[in-house]
């Protein structure tokens, strides 16, 4: 291949006017490419970039490439244009294929592949040249939160062609940003997304990572762990008895807190009542010797720190000494609802049963006073006067004494 040192004026001259012909001649009569095909290249900046003219069923026609100044870079194998970053990579009849290296911003634009057939066929290559952002920056409006606090933070791609996409996520949930996109002086693009969220304990040390996704660049990121203080989280704890506790025996109880900052006070008290005098308290520890059915009630076990006071609970109550081990007996609501069904269906049945026998067993009775009674001088005179009375005198009769 010949440099540009090696050119002679007269074959310059000659290119100049062959280009001043085919530029003429694309002018008056432009013409949409049938057979010369091209493609467009995106490159990182600093990279290189790879320009190909190919050429389908050619006639041994010249191919040629211009920049976006319409200067030749390769006339068939020569280049005429003093710019050793170009350089030829493949020239055969059907193809024209050059390399750019160390691409910069300025080399964007349009290139032209020209076939010289009459009139000139053109085929054109669009270098987009993309510049990654800078390290992303992510700032906090809050060092440290507190739970239910809302907080803000923001991320900044800076300089970046084209604009930079950011994204969010605290832990593995993606949270929504505002984002805003500025053009500098220099045609470049910074990104600016904010991100507005509540915070609760659940995300003291969850790392928050801000994204930048861009097509020069792959996994960008920067994140911020989130340092949330939040009240304590309180639980009392039986140490003994096991199991019931009944007059006579000891108690003693735990109060566990943590919380951050960690809890520095820890009170137990009596709800309603105060704590019996001889009890003993040892920082979140209540011991109680004796136990009695005077001292029932609700123990209360609080504990504080700068973010706010929580307690837990634990009720007492004091069984006879007699009674015995395990947790005293409850009632099986489910076996007296089973009972009280058999019942309502038992008296259903006999219900039911007792319908159908006096049902079967239903009678009319008539009675019959007997007509003619009333002139009758005795009973048995009005009854043998009477109609339907017997009128078979000598039937028997029945006395009783």
């Amino acid at each position: 291949m010949a440099n540009t040192g090696s050119v002679s004026l007269a074959t310059i001259l000659f290119l100049f006017l062959f280009q001043a012909a085919l530029n003429k001649g694309a002018a008056q009569e432009p013409v949409v490419s049938q057979n010369l095909v091209t493609d467009n290249v995106s490159v990182v900046e600093g990279e290189t970039a790879i320009i190909s003219c190919r050429v389908k069923n050619n006639d041994d026609s010249v191919i040629q490439l211009l920049n976006p100044n319409r200067q030749t870079i390769y006339f068939r194998d020569m280049r005429p244009l003093k710019d050793a970053r170009f350089q030829l990579v493949n020239f055969s009849d059907n193809e024209l294929r050059v390399s750019l290296s160390n691409v910069s911003l300025s080399d964007e634009g349009r290139y032209v592949c020209q076939l010289y057939t009459d009139p000139p066929q053109e085929a054109y290559a669009d270098i987009t040249v993309l510049i990654p952002p800078g390290n992303p920056i992510i700032e906090a409006r809050d060092e440290v939160l507190s739970e239910g606090n809302e907080t803000e933070m923001t991320c900044t791609a800076l300089s970046s062609k084209p604009a930079a996409i950011i994204r969010w996520m605290k832990g593995d949930k993606e949270l929504p940003g505002k984002p805003k996109v500025e053009l500098t002086y220099d045609r470049m693009y910074t990104v600016t997304s904010r991100l507005t969220f509540t915070v609760g304990k659940e995300d003291d040390g969850v790392p928050v990572v801000c994204i930048v996704d861009h097509p020069a660049v792959k996994d960008f990121r920067a994140q911020k762990y989130l340092e949330v203080q939040y009240k304590p989280e309180v639980k009392i704890v039986v140490e003994f008895p096991q199991g019931l506790t009944r007059e006579g025996e000891n108690l003693a109880l735990a109060c566990q807190a943590k919380g951050k900052p960690q809890p520095q006070r820890v009170n137990w008290l009596k709800v309603d009542d105060d704590v019996p005098s001889h009890a003993v308290i040892t920082g979140g520890d209540l011991y109680i010797e004796n136990l009695n059915k005077s001292y029932n009630g609700t123990y209360r076990c609080m504990a504080s720190n700068s973010v706010g006071e929580s307690y837990d609970d634990y009720i007492l109550y004091v069984y006879d000494s007699r009674a015995g081990e395990g947790a005293p007996r409850t009632v099986d609501h489910a076996v007296i609802g089973g009972v009280v069904a058999v019942v309502v269906f038992a008296m259903l049945c006999l219900l039911i049963v007792l319908g159908r026998y006096f049902a079967r067993h239903k009678g009319t009775y008539f009675t019959h006073e007997a007509k003619g009674a009333d002139d009758a001088a005795d009973a048995d005179t009005a009854i043998i006067n009477a109609e339907g009375g017997h009128t078979n005198s000598d039937e028997k009769k029945e006395y009783y004494i």
